[in-house]
């Protein structure tokens, strides 16, 4: 059997020098591996726990969806400014490379108390935490994480204090 570290791809200096970028591509060009790692994040603990997904953008939306079909959850998505209608709550984070912001819909949170974070890769944990703090100002619980790849080197686990469930870490 194939291990799920053999179908991902490392581009060195991407998007700039000094970052090593994992790449999911060749995870998604295999029906079978993609099915499995799908299959083992819906079957987790978190993700049984939490009334609904929120998938990060853009990558966590090709896993945030398969798993919430599969696991029967709502999809949540937290997006970059300006691509969702209606009453938004945004937060400005900070990640490897960058700064950036986050916007949810009130509405979509409205009806639940008890969420898990699914996103491809975990780093230094900004982007995660920043969904965190979402919702939290909205009076919301982040439960735990479900993620791909996870950059341990990193220690996202540090910072970040709710369980996370990892597929392959590096």
């Amino acid at each position: 059997m194939d291990t799920l570290s053999e179908f991902v791809s490392d581009y060195p200096d991407f998007p700039k020098e000094g970052i090593l970028f994992k790449d999911i591509m060749p995870i998604l060009a295999s029906p079978k591996m993609f099915s499995e790692v799908v299959e083992n994040m819906a079957s987790s603990e978190i993700v049984k726990k939490a009334e609904a997904i929120i998938a990060i953008e853009s990558r966590g939306f090709i896993f945030g969806s398969a798993i919430a079909i599969k696991a029967a959850k709502p999809l949540i998505t937290a997006r970059k400014p300006g691509k969702l209608p209606g009453d938004l709550v945004k937060k400005n984070y900070t990640l490897e490379y960058g700064e950036s912001s986050l916007e949810i819909q009130r509405s979509a949170l409205k009806s639940f108390s008890d969420f898990v974070i699914v996103d491809d890769l975990l780093a230094t944990g900004g982007t995660a935490e920043c969904v965190i703090k979402l919702l939290n100002k909205c009076k919301k619980r982040a439960i735990g994480i479900s993620i791909v790849i996870e950059l341990s080197a990193l220690k996202a686990r540090k910072r970040i204090n709710i369980p996370i469930d990892s597929q392959v870490a590096y």
